[in-house]
């Protein structure tokens, strides 16, 4: 079944927004980033330390906007595939989470 998170519209291209889903026992943090007409999905979860992307709300991008940044340590991923490739966790991968946009702009994560 599709999760509705947002519309694409709602997330400014070239910047990623974060999410937090309850699912009873445990929280899952997302994060979606957007180039262009592109949504790329995947959990909030640095695969070094374990811990959230953001220290502030929304705020995953790297200073030039070109990829995705771990605020603790500065870790960059690339935006369409979620590998890094500056930091401690180099050669890594942030875990995807499915997401894909309806025709009506609706970004949805489908698991």
């Amino acid at each position: 079944m599709a999760e509705i998170l947002c519309r694409l519209e709602e997330i400014p291209d070239g910047q990623a927004r974060g999410f937090v889903l309850d699912r009873g026992e445990r929280t899952l943090r997302l994060l979606v980033a957007r180039r262009g007409g592109d949504a790329f999905g995947y959990q909030n979860v640095c695969p070094h330390a374990g811990i959230p992307l953001d220290w502030n709300h929304d705020d995953f991008m790297s200073l030039d906007g070109r990829h995705l940044q771990c605020a603790t340590h500065g870790a960059q991923f690339r935006v369409e595939d979620g590998f890094c490739i500056v930091g401690p966790c180099q050669g890594r991968s942030l875990r995807p989470a499915p997401v894909r946009i309806e025709a009506d702009g609706t970004v949805v994560l489908a698991e």
